[in-house]
């Protein structure tokens, strides 16, 4: 969940649509388990020889139409069912997901992420906005599944299915804040302003002039935090008292009680988000707690990895302890290849790389590649912007080493997807161009360093008009206007098509990806840039010193040139495209590129 989720009233397409897709039958699901030489291999796995889908399950497939309610009664404002409505739930489910395995693998990927499954609190409103929390931010049961998606058992029997093929699956979590429950008896009415440390410190009662409280609280001893009453009243509405488990987490001692973010200075990190609970995560027991509730999740079900939610909203020492006894937990569960990643917001890699040194971050998910990426295979910036992106991989905690494992990706639920940035940046193009910048952009991501991470539906040419709710398109038939009118790129095919452009070109890159250890492990090299559209060129090489060369071209003309090779790379052969058999002399290497294509040429052994 990012800044881009501001709440916002939408505008609701209450009449049922035409459906993008045709109807498919639910497919039947067998239980199955992981033969144990399958799930070693997955587990030796490390993090960049994977290619990450990542879906929401309310929008990608409704494997129970049972649970479309949740169980709670089935009005729209109490289950927050909605068919019609962006911002409501749709009614995909874990069971969706697990009959839907096939086609997820068929794409090339290798593991699964799913927006938060924990149980959410199904409406809220905040301000001028309601909506429903099909999206999983705003959870009350940290130790359930959301019944909306099914129950422990379909979670189980869908990390089995999934480790069954040989994929692992990723959890999208959120140690930050809960549902938004605690109120402030100053603004029943209306959203609360932030008040600061030196406005309202935690040893007075409503401000530097009010009555002494929490005697000599000095932000480390919380056993001398007794009151939350510092800048605001909190409470608990009457009937949610227990709302939350575990059980600590019912207590508003636990959170910052500061009112709304503005999502600049403290109030970054001790802000209430758009109004949800910002947790104290200073203190020992809600630290103990997440580590509790998060540990618990891989020793249950085996889990393979985390995407951590608003990771700049919470302090560097929350992380310093909770990421360590993460990777330890999944250790001793036998899983040494745990991949766990926060979401930073920020296009800058100052910024991003900061987490993987002081917050204790593996690897963040890799913004800057997004916009830079994009923009290339957009036309809209020069080749040179990558390689200035690639040389700032220094900045990381370990250089290269954390750059290889940085999940990259071009779009999401908050921001938009590729489709949109593309025609966005080229309102006067036709659908080819459209098609063929889209399919440039994946092979940026695929073939450089990191790894590369699939929005759902992207593949079935998926574009929306950017932003929330608009970048979260049902797979199945959808009751939305919005999105049953979308012409996706590459022309409407029926409902999780394998043959549609963009899911071929994708599966396409993935085979490849996954037959050439050097695009996944790979030591990067930049060969070539420029100041304008055109050529952009990298080199992986592998341990042994061969060498793999891709070559893309973000121009509307034809590409011809010679690039730098290694001084011993003589001889190639083609892995994609059209490539010379020979250097044109040692440590040059003669290359022609099509218009809005990329090749792939690979040294072979003299």
């Amino acid at each position: 969940m990012t800044l881009a989720r501001q709440w916002k009233t939408p505008a609701r397409a209450m009449i049922a649509a035409a459906a993008l897709f045709a109807s498919t039958s639910p497919l039947p699901v067998q239980a199955q388990s992981a033969a144990p030489d399958v799930l070693t291999a997955l587990r030796q796995r490390p993090p960049q020889d994977e290619v990450i889908y990542f879906l929401l399950p309310d929008r990608f497939a409704n494997g129970d139409p049972s649970n479309d309610h949740g169980g709670y009664a089935p009005e729209r404002l109490k289950s927050g069912f909605d068919p019609s409505d962006t911002d409501f739930y749709h009614g995909g489910d874990l069971a969706g997901v697990t009959q839907r395995l096939d086609y997820i693998q068929g794409l090339g990927a290798t593991a699964v992420w799913l927006a938060p499954v924990f149980k959410n609190k199904p409406v809220q409103t905040h301000g001028n906005y309601t909506g429903a929390a099909h999206h999983g931010y705003w959870i009350t049961d940290f130790t359930a599944v959301d019944p909306h998606f099914g129950d422990e058992a379909a979670m189980r029997a869908l990390v089995e299915a999934a480790h069954a093929r040989g994929m692992k699956v990723y959890l999208d979590i959120v140690a930050n804040h809960t549902a938004d429950v605690i109120r402030y008896r100053e603004c029943p009415d209306r959203p609360c302003e932030y008040r600061s440390r030196a406005d309202y410190p935690y040893t007075r009662r409503g401000g530097v002039d009010g009555a002494a409280i929490n005697a000599g609280f000095d932000g480390r001893d919380f056993s001398r935090l007794t009151r939350p009453d510092y800048a605001y009243s909190p409470y608990v509405p009457a009937g949610e008292e227990t709302a939350k488990v575990p059980a600590w987490l019912n207590d508003p001692i636990h959170y910052h009680n500061r009112g709304d973010s503005t999502f600049a200075g403290e109030s970054s990190l001790d802000g209430d988000f758009a109004g949800l609970d910002d947790l104290l995560t200073e203190d020992p027991v809600v630290i103990q707690g997440m580590i509790d509730i998060f540990g618990g999740w891989i020793d249950k079900y085996g889990i393979d990895g985390y995407r951590i939610d608003t990771a700049r909203h919470v302090n560097p020492e929350f992380w310093q302890a909770f990421i360590p006894a993460m990777l330890a937990r999944a250790r001793a569960k036998g899983i040494p290849n745990f991949h766990i990643f926060g979401e930073v917001y920020d296009p800058d890699p100052a910024v991003t790389a900061r987490f993987t040194r002081a917050d204790a971050y593996p690897a963040v998910l890799d913004f800057p590649f997004q916009k830079t990426a994009v923009d290339v295979a957009s036309g809209k910036a020069g080749t040179d912007a990558l390689a200035k992106l690639f040389a700032a991989d220094a900045i990381y905690a370990k250089g290269a080493e954390t750059a290889a494992i940085l999940p990259t990706f071009l779009g999401n639920h908050d921001m938009g997807r590729v489709g949109f940035f593309v025609k966005q940046a080229n309102p006067d193009a036709d659908e080819a161009e459209v098609l063929a910048r889209v399919k440039l952009a994946h092979a940026l991501m695929m073939f450089s360093r990191g790894v590369p991470t699939l929005y759902y539906g992207d593949e079935q040419g998926f574009a929306g008009a950017g932003g929330y709710g608009h970048s979260r398109q049902d797979m199945f038939a959808s009751q939305t206007a919005v999105y049953a009118a979308e012409q996706p790129i590459g022309g409407r095919q029926p409902a999780y098509s394998t043959e549609a452009p963009l899911y071929t070109a994708i599966a396409e890159m993935a085979r490849i990806r996954a037959a050439e250890p050097a695009l996944r492990r790979g030591r990067q090299v930049v060969r070539a840039a420029g100041d304008a559209p055109g050529l952009f060129a990298l080199s992986r090489i592998d341990e042994a010193g061969g060498e793999t060369l891709v070559l893309f071209n973000t121009s509307t003309a034809e590409v011809t040139a010679q690039v730098e090779v290694e001084p011993g790379s003589r001889r190639w052969q083609a892995v994609r495209g059209d490539c010379a058999a020979e250097a044109s002399a040692p440590a040059s290497y003669a290359v022609r590129i099509a218009p809005l294509d990329y090749l792939i040429c690979k040294s072979t052994p003299q």
